[in-house]
């Protein structure tokens, strides 16, 4: 990674008049990002056009609608509150109205009758328009979710990497032959797609999810409704916009901006829908798995992960403790794999947990463009008093505080968190917490709920195999680590965990051609790799009988 800031920092150019829709008034008009503006970028033109009076962020059947009843929502940067952009906020109606397109797009075989290769040109085509934009959709990004610009950059790598995979994956995915052990027979498998998919996507890594869905979706010849994470719109937005420049036929992409509870329920109860695919919280998943069984719709679900991360004393030391930090306070925690929670060998504690507090004691806070920041904010108030709740749970039942256990404030901008150049009260920010003492056989729901921000828990064990009981005494099964210098060890550790994607000795590189997703209640189905195109098929078996005859079984006597 490297250091930069963006060379196309400007002004918005909203005027001062308050728009008020629902209850949503947009107001401080000099209080203006400077890292996006959304009403000046030439691939968003049409959602603000001259005379509107709220913005079209609604992309349905290839054009920008505002929302039916005129809602409009705020988005504002939570690493120092200022105003990126206003969006429509859909309601129930606007979604039906985008899964209608969606289903009579698909039903008129306009984009699924196209020859998978083509479709994959088209899908590769995303994979080129995101690296030539790559600092505006960074910027966006960032500018939504507060996240490093540094680390945004990356982000859109990966991104294009997942459209590349599914685009070049179509063209050798059409289908296979079966030998029927026949010669007069001809058996085969054809890849069709599954139809109309609803997509519900979150706020941490708000295009990349994204991607995981929409590329193998429109690989596979499939159209969708997308309902992006309501405080982060910017980057859907500007896909659609590129679907468009490229040619996918309209109706098959569609986007609703706006918050679950108004507008995401279709989804997972229309009949038209045929498959919905969440990424998101635990308890959403199960509501959407409920209102899916309605229609028996397919569904996709990855619910995110309570992940251990287990070190022995044989470990390269410094190798555990810095992958341990980044597999921790990466994003804030804000990352559904994070390692969050801490097995060390017991013979290792006490120099682990001294070095690893202290480093975490150190870490740097600051908004998107600070130079000096390690990690930055969490994406909400809301969010922030969720982690505080979290920490003070863990404080009353005992447990040791050895860093952080409180939310920033604008003292801190100078102190050991600060960088002096971010204000760390004018956003959302929570310093880097480590919590010790920690006994999972106390009642300490905190070992076992997954907290999505910068705290993580230290447990210890004295054996392989009670390090493994304490790794699967979870409901998740989403990620986990090793870190030993055995590798006969480390490959006994693997065989024994109950969780999806496993490291060792390392933490958090996926690969696109490496399949995502949980054990237990982490979730189903697969995102990238292989499988995660199947996801965004039907299989059907086309068997071809060369010399048919009549077998006279039946009515013949």
């Amino acid at each position: 990674m490297h250091s930069a800031r963006p060379p196309f920092a400007v002004k918005l150019g909203y005027s001062d008049t308050k728009t008020q829709a629902k209850g949503v008034i947009l107001t401080n008009a000099n209080n203006r990002s400077t890292l996006f503006d959304p009403t000046t970028t030439d691939l968003l033109a049409d959602v603000y056009r001259a005379g509107n009076d709220a913005p079209a962020s609604l992309f349905i059947g290839g054009q920008w609608r505002q929302a039916q009843e005129g809602g409009t929502r705020t988005i504002n940067c939570p690493a120092d509150g200022t105003t990126v952009g206003m969006v429509s906020e859909a309601t129930d109606d606007d979604t039906i109205a985008a899964i209608k397109v969606a289903r009579e797009t698909f039903d008129s075989g306009v984009w699924s009758s196209v020859p998978a290769r083509d479709r994959g040109r088209l899908v590769i085509g995303i994979a080129d328009k995101i690296r030539e934009n790559k600092e505006l959709f960074a910027a966006a990004e960032s500018a939504d979710t507060g996240k490093r610009f540094e680390d945004s950059l990356v982000d859109m790598d990966d991104i294009a990497a997942a459209f590349e995979h599914f685009g070049t994956l179509i063209g050798h995915q059409a289908g296979r032959v079966i030998d029927p052990g026949m010669d007069n027979v001809r058996s085969r498998i054809d890849h069709e797609p599954v139809g109309v998919v609803g997509m519900v996507t979150p706020w941490n890594y708000p295009l990349l999810q994204v991607a995981y869905k929409v590329a193998p979706a429109i690989a596979a010849g499939n159209t969708f409704v997308l309902k992006q994470a309501e405080l982060t719109p910017h980057t859907a937005m500007l896909l659609m916009a590129v679907t468009k420049e490229l040619g996918l036929p309209d109706g098959v992409a569609n986007l609703i901006t706006g918050a679950g509870a108004n507008c995401g329920n279709p989804l997972s109860t229309h009949p038209d829908v045929d498959m919905v695919s969440f990424t998101g919280g635990l308890q959403t998943g199960k509501l959407i798995a409920r209102n899916a069984a309605e229609t028996v719709k397919r569904v996709a679900l990855e619910l995110g992960g309570k992940n251990p991360n287990i070190i022995f004393a044989d470990a390269d030391f410094d190798v555990a403790v810095d992958n341990a930090l980044n597999g921790a306070f990466f994003h804030s925690g804000q990352v559904c794999s994070a390692g969050s929670r801490i097995l060390v060998e017991e013979s290792l504690h006490d120099k682990f947990v001294e070095e690893f507090a202290k480093r975490a004691n150190n870490i740097k806070l600051g908004g998107p463009t600070d130079d000096k920041a390690e990690t930055g904010p969490l994406i909400s108030a809301e969010h922030r008093e969720k982690v505080a709740g979290y920490v003070e749970e863990a404080r009353e039942h005992g447990a040791k505080i050895l860093s952080g256990g409180r939310v920033a404030t604008s003292e801190d901008t100078n102190g050991q968190h600060g960088t002096g150049q971010s204000d760390l009260g004018a956003g959302f920010y929570y310093l880097p917490t480590v919590i010790d003492g920690v006994d999972r056989n106390a009642d300490m729901d905190f070992v076992y709920d997954e907290a999505f921000g910068p705290v993580v828990t230290i447990e210890t064990f004295r054996d392989e195999d009670e390090a493994l009981e304490i790794a699967n005494d979870t409901i998740y099964g989403l990620t986990g680590a090793v870190f030993t210098t055995d590798a006969g060890k480390a490959e006994r550790i693997v065989r024994g965990l109950r969780h999806c994607t496993i490291w060792i000795n390392d933490y958090h590189p996926y690969l696109p051609q490496a399949e995502w997703g949980g054990y237990k209640q982490s979730g189903n189905g697969r995102e990238l790799g292989e499988v995660g195109l199947a996801e965004y098929q039907e299989h059907k078996h086309v068997y071809h009988n060369l010399t048919p005859t009549v077998h006279g079984q039946f009515g013949q006597q």
